[in-house]
């Protein structure tokens, strides 16, 4: 036997000796990650047209947190931040080829829940590394499913003859893993659906569930009110040569076919509101809800053309803003159905979820534990400012890294462009319209913001 099944076994063990000793029982976790969705694309975040009546109910059954950032807004770059609780300065993914090392998955949340003795599962999208590394991944989870990047060019394979959407083949891979848990010990599920990720350069980008066809058929669904030439002009001319404009001609430069695109891009968001609904009700119906935490959240935030772009990566707030909502049953009533104002990063992600699980959390994670949030305690060190970073893919997305504080938020984009820098007044300017970086009034605010900026290059390490 191998020491690390044999500690796992001695883990097991001591769980099983606290259940029948009637200590407290560690609760389950399941972790819903959604692809490149728009923080406010749903019912509970204020939409008044898409349809997501089950990440609604779920909002009402937990927490809602309505200030949520990531830390870099890319899929691989956020996904082995949510992995590690790390910013990506200190996990070092900045592509979409390189793993996370044998050495670092340790700390990872996967890794520090098998380690505790819950059963572990992954289906969907890994992101993390190259197919290869991806794969070598099924041996650190007891149940894997996991794909790599977009895994395929299609939601509906060609040549499958049921048609079956790749967001209910997921679903229907977590049902096979809830059926599947064996009774008195805790699992961590985590389940990252495709969805609603386009499908780069396809004919028809956003393919929703054929279930879904013509749901929003008749609907005008507006677009944001940056989809302006005016909002796009007042970009620097190296974002707007940038990858998001070019994606922007895909799906936004004509009037009905931005409908069209609008129009899958919230039939997708109903497909996987569909799959967390059976999710939910086969934990209620294995009487397992009452102690099941359940996390929903994005991915990175999204622009759907806002400021005459498509896609994220950029420190605007469109880019990145995500939902997240955390539902733990042991909450008292009075906590359900809230939402929490307090500035909350992907990075606590991981920390929050062992923490709740009575894990401690590795002293590599960056982030820290939401719960006193839950509870609605804000304590008294609690961050009122982030770093932000984005250095992917430099060649066709401007590099570039921001502080975003409560109140304002500095930008400046690096090297290889011409150093750049914006300035906005978030309180008066939600929607970063007014760019007060040569404002004189504002220099003495400016310059320390640019000191901020200089001591997070040292701090994120």
């Amino acid at each position: 036997m191998s020491l690390n099944l044999l500690l796992r076994s001695l883990v097991l063990l001591g769980l099983l000796a606290r259940v029948a000793s009637g200590a407290e029982v560690r609760p389950n976790v399941v972790f819903l990650l959604i692809d490149d969705l728009r923080f406010n694309a749903l019912g509970c975040m204020g939409d008044k047209i898409v349809k997501t009546p089950n990440i609604d109910r779920l909002a009402k059954e937990g927490v809602l947190f309505k200030n949520m950032f990531v830390t870099t807004s890319i899929c691989s770059v956020s996904r082995a931040t949510y992995l590690t609780g790390q910013w990506m300065r200190r996990h070092g993914i900045v592509d979409f080829a390189k793993g996370i090392s044998d050495e670092d998955w340790r700390s990872t949340y996967p890794a520090q829940f098998r380690q505790a003795g819950f059963q572990t599962g992954f289906i969907g999208k890994y992101g993390v590394g190259n197919p290869k590394l991806t794969a070598a991944k099924a041996a650190d989870f007891d149940f894997w499913q996991g794909e790599p990047g977009q895994a395929g060019r299609f939601f509906i394979e060609p040549n499958d003859p049921m048609r079956t959407h790749k967001t209910a083949k997921m679903g229907n891979a977590a049902l096979e893993f809830l059926g599947g848990c064996s009774a008195g010990r805790p699992f961590s599920l985590s389940v990252s659906f495709n969805a609603v990720h386009a499908r780069d350069h396809e004919e028809r980008e956003y393919e929703p569930d054929p279930r879904d066809a013509g749901m929003y058929d008749g609907v005008q669904i507006p677009l944001p009110k940056l989809a302006t030439d005016e909002s796009f002009n007042r970009l620097p001319e190296f974002v707007q040569q940038s990858e998001g404009r070019r994606r922007w001609a895909w799906r936004f430069d004509e009037p009905q076919k931005a409908q069209d695109i609008l129009h899958d891009y919230y039939s997708l968001i109903t497909g996987v509101d569909r799959e967390v609904g059976r999710i939910l009700d086969l934990l209620e119906e294995k009487n397992l809800r009452s102690n099941t935490v359940v996390v929903f959240a994005g991915d990175n935030g999204y622009a759907l053309a806002d400021r005459g772009m498509a896609d994220k990566w950029y420190a605007y707030e469109e880019d990145m803003r995500v939902p997240l909502i955390i539902s733990d049953p042991r909450l008292p009533k009075d906590r359900v159905g809230v939402t929490v104002d307090a500035m909350s990063l992907n990075v606590d992600v991981a920390p929050t979820m062992l923490d709740l699980a009575g894990i401690p959390v590795p002293k590599a994670m960056q982030g820290r534990s939401l719960r006193p949030l839950l509870k609605g305690e804000v304590p008294e060190d609690w961050r009122t400012e982030f770093f932000y970073e984005h250095h992917s893919v430099p060649d066709r997305i401007p590099p570039v890294e921001a502080v975003r504080t409560e109140r304002y938020k500095y930008i400046r984009w690096i090297e290889p462009n011409p150093i750049t820098e914006e300035f906005y007044d978030l309180q008066n300017d939600p929607l970063e319209e007014h760019n007060l970086i040569a404002d004189k009034s504002q220099a003495e605010l400016v310059e320390s913001f640019r000191a901020k900026w200089r001591a997070y290059q040292e701090s994120m390490k």
